[in-house]
């Protein structure tokens, strides 16, 4: 269970910072790169170095803790969660575009190596345009509202995409780790204290 949190409070990390992207423009530069380093430790022996650390998914965490007692202040969050977990049942059951995936964070991989950021813009483009090219075309699409301004801007709508990715990697790792959408219906008290745990 507290490794599924640790995966849970990626999705949820990724896609508040997608939320906050649609609203304002602007995201919190050490989560977006916690994001997109999940997306390229492909290899990694456990969700803790998935993240790096557990404290890079602290604010995750957090939001998994209001939203499991009941204090989430934003709604569209639960249901972007929701819709990106079961993109995810879709997304593993196509090889082709798994493989497309994996190929495209490949290369994506190695352009953060030569730039030396793996938050660099062209980065953020490259795992943007990746999305587009394959996760997006998959049901349900997962649609993100927010301010028309910003979403009309391709930098923007590139770190979205980006960070969507993400979050799906994070929905893989936390499906890998035994998790199911019967947890928030039968394990919540047990999901309720791994992220306390996880948080202390």
């Amino acid at each position: 269970m507290d490794n599924r949190v640790l995966a849970l409070a990626g999705v949820a990390q990724a896609l508040q910072q997608v939320r906050r992207i649609a609203d304002t423009g602007q995201s919190e530069a050490s989560i977006v790169r916690t994001a997109v380093d999940s997306v390229f430790r492909v290899d990694a022996d456990s969700p803790v170095e998935v993240y790096g650390a557990a404290a890079d998914v602290a604010p995750g965490l957090r939001l998994l803790h209001n939203y499991f007692t009941n204090q989430g202040r934003d709604e569209m969050l639960p249901r972007l969660g929701l819709a990106v977990l079961q993109l995810e049942r879709r997304f593993v059951k196509e090889p082709a575009t798994v493989e497309a995936v994996a190929s495209g964070i490949a290369a994506a991989a190695q352009q953060a190596k030569e730039l030396g950021d793996s938050s660099h813009p062209d980065v953020l483009s490259a795992l943007g345009s990746l999305y587009a090219n394959t996760i997006s075309h998959l049901r349900p699409r997962v649609m993100v509202q927010g301010n028309p301004h910003y979403l009309g801007q391709a930098n923007v709508v590139a770190e979205i995409r980006a960070l969507l990715l993400a979050a799906v990697r994070s929905a893989v790792l936390w499906r890998q780790m035994g998790g199911s959408l019967w947890d928030f219906l039968l394990s919540k008290r047990a999901m309720i204290e791994a992220v306390e745990r996880a948080l202390r």
